[in-house]
């Protein structure tokens, strides 16, 4: 843990949502806690390792077309997590030093980290905004004091989604946040299809004390992106986007998301 956190009420007795990903991802900001229930969830769903590690590898392929050969400046990541490697900011600055990227959180170990760790190019800048994903108002009020909210920005929901457990509400939040943003924006989503093993691992997840996480359907994920444009290859697993054309292709994960756009 970085000494941005020695203040912080850790409860390294328990495990956390952000360190139990952390450890999935093979990072070192985690407890045994977090590791014991690691180890529970990859007894139960085997793919653990594989979904988490497709959804940073889709993280970085997005963020690189989109900063690259799409032209977007813009970054709102809700719902970030801890820092590890090549971080939103980090590959957007790479292709586009003056890309503006803000991260949103409300958990305090997360943004100690945020903090201490993310750091913007002289010509761009990142800021961390301490928000919760349900309260698209202060984000979206925070996040205007870095962003042009009334020029294009990618929304990034990078497996949090699911935090909020009724599908309903669910899709009408995302609904929320793409109506505000300006023409031109689009949403990078992914979340984790439902399947038996995928449903048993969320519910021992859940058990353990950590905020809930609900895996979701086709028609569930789609109604998220209702009166956007979903380009080819459309909605289904991630590792379809954009794929590495200098690597051998990855199998599919139950991790499905999509890339889709507002209308000029």
């Amino acid at each position: 843990m970085t000494d941005s956190t020695q203040d912080l009420d850790l409860q390294p007795d328990k495990p956390h949502s952000a360190r139990f990903w952390n450890y999935l991802l093979g990072g070192k900001d985690n407890f045994a806690a977090d590791q014991e229930l690691g180890e529970q969830i990859k007894r139960e769903y085997p793919g653990a390792v594989d979904l988490a590690l497709a959804t940073r590898a889709f993280l970085g392929r997005t963020v690189q077309h989109l900063a690259g050969e799409e032209g977007y400046r813009q970054f709102l990541d809700i719902g970030t997590g801890l820092p590890t490697a090549d971080n939103t900011h980090e590959v957007a600055q790479r292709v586009a030093p003056d890309a503006r990227i803000v991260y949103v959180d409300h958990d305090p170990i997360v943004l100690a980290h945020a903090r201490a760790l993310l750091t913007s190019t002289r010509e761009g800048a990142t800021d961390y905004v301490d928000a919760d994903l349900t309260d698209p108002d202060t984000v979206l009020a925070h996040a205007a004091r870095t962003l042009d909210l009334d020029r294009p920005v990618a929304l990034m929901l990078m497996a949090v989604i699911g935090h909020v457990t009724d599908p309903t509400e669910a899709a009408a939040l995302v609904q929320t946040y793409t109506a505000r943003l300006a023409p031109g924006s689009c949403l990078v989503l992914c979340t984790t299809l439902a399947s038996p093993e995928v449903d048993a691992a969320n519910e021992s997840y859940a058990a353990s004390g950590t905020i809930p996480y609900v895996a979701s359907s086709a028609k569930a994920m789609a109604a998220m992106a209702k009166g956007l444009t979903i380009p080819p290859p459309g909605l289904g697993p991630i590792n379809r986007w954009f794929p590495d054309q200098h690597t051998s292709p990855t199998p599919d994960t139950e991790q499905w998301g999509f890339v889709a756009y507002k209308a000029d």
